[in-house]
């Protein structure tokens, strides 16, 4: 699976102003964008406001908070200066995702207070693409961009919505744009970046339903990983969550989590949930490493941090995890991780751990 954000955003961009400059002589300033609060002008500087933020993000590799700066037009800038301005903060971000390292991670808010190239990548696509779509809707145009693109929106960060037939219009709806049969409509709705968390010596990654599906085919996820990887394990949970994804009721934060070695980026494992907590708010845990990166504690660390993280929200009470009576090794790992057994057969046995 090969990073493509640069090439994509470049593919928006030129597809946003392709439609500008079909209009480029109508009255911007006085015609409302669609359904935002916006006219067409303000949408327009706006698509290049966010993609100049969006490099910024990652250049200055922001933590706590976005860069404080913006961007001014010149008094005077027409139609055909605004679509030059997007044209070139287009280019700027697509440099930018094409020179920052996989591991960057930048501040964002939503909904995790951070986001990779990746995801920076699908929200600059994503504001071209809808943005384009308010204008061509405020001045009575029509707009329809590759689909393509709307998916790799989609797959990216907005992993909690089921696809549909139609990529475009089903990301139109889940923006509150558009209308699709059988679903009611979106009327709030934000980015969903995937969750990452970090230990000494790991990086959890969560696991996009565009990286699934990579993985479960037998790719790479997008990750670098060392010999031998990854693991049946993981490609097997990767099919999990893409078959939820599929059906609607992924959550992305119970899904799969990738496990990096800090020290030199490479993936060595894979650790996720089997679904979302139940009524009782009890959830089943899974993990496996590449046999070249066993015996040196990641599993326990890995295992450790995801357990402190899930216990620490209100909607789970129970960590569960089924160990065959033959691994030994794994059944040291549960065990190191505070987990205690609960039962056992002639074949498995069952670890839990509460609050």
């Amino acid at each position: 699976m090969t990073d493509m954000g640069g090439e994509r955003v470049t593919e928006a961009v030129e597809s946003a102003v392709a439609l500008l400059r079909t209009a480029v002589d109508r009255d911007w300033e006085g015609v409302p964008a669609g359904r935002v609060e916006w006219s067409c002008r303000t949408t327009a500087t706006h698509i290049a406001e966010d993609l100049i933020a969006y490099a910024g993000q990652l250049a200055g590799r922001a933590k706590d908070a976005y860069v404080p700066f913006e961007i001014t037009l010149e008094e005077g800038t027409d139609n055909a200066g605004v679509i030059q301005v997007i044209e070139t903060t287009g280019a700027l971000f697509a440099t930018t995702l094409r020179t920052t390292p996989r591991e960057v991670r930048a501040f964002h808010p939503y909904p995790f207070r951070s986001a990779g190239r990746e995801g920076f990548a699908a929200m600059g696509i994503a504001e071209a693409l809808l943005h384009a779509h308010d204008i061509a809707e405020g001045l009575g145009l029509a707009y329809e961009p590759p689909a393509h693109l709307p998916e790799y929106v989609l797959t990216r960060i907005f992993p909690h919505v089921q696809p549909g037939p139609d990529h475009w219009r089903t990301l139109l709806w889940a923006t509150g744009r558009g209308d699709l049969p059988g679903r009611a409509p979106v009327t709030a709705w934000r980015w969903n970046n995937n969750l990452v968390l970090d230990t000494d010596r790991l990086t959890l990654e969560g696991v996009s339903p565009a990286a699934a599906a990579d993985l479960a085919a037998g790719g790479s996820g997008g990750f670098d990983w060392v010999v031998g990887g990854p693991f049946q394990g993981t490609r097997e949970a990767a099919g999990m969550v893409l078959k939820a994804y599929e059906a609607g009721v992924h959550r992305p934060e119970f899904g799969l989590f990738v496990l990096v070695r800090r020290e030199d980026d490479l993936a060595i494992g894979g650790m996720g949930f089997h679904g979302a907590p139940d009524e009782e708010g009890r959830v089943e845990i899974g993990y496996d490493l590449v046999e070249g990166a066993r015996g040196r504690g990641y599993a326990t660390e890995a295992l450790r941090e995801l357990a402190r993280w899930s216990l620490a929200r209100d909607d789970v009470n129970t960590l569960f995890a089924t160990v065959e009576r033959a691994n030994v090794p794994s059944q040291g790992v549960v065990s190191r991780a505070g987990f205690t057994r609960a039962s056992e057969d002639a074949e498995v046995l069952a670890y839990e751990l509460g609050r």
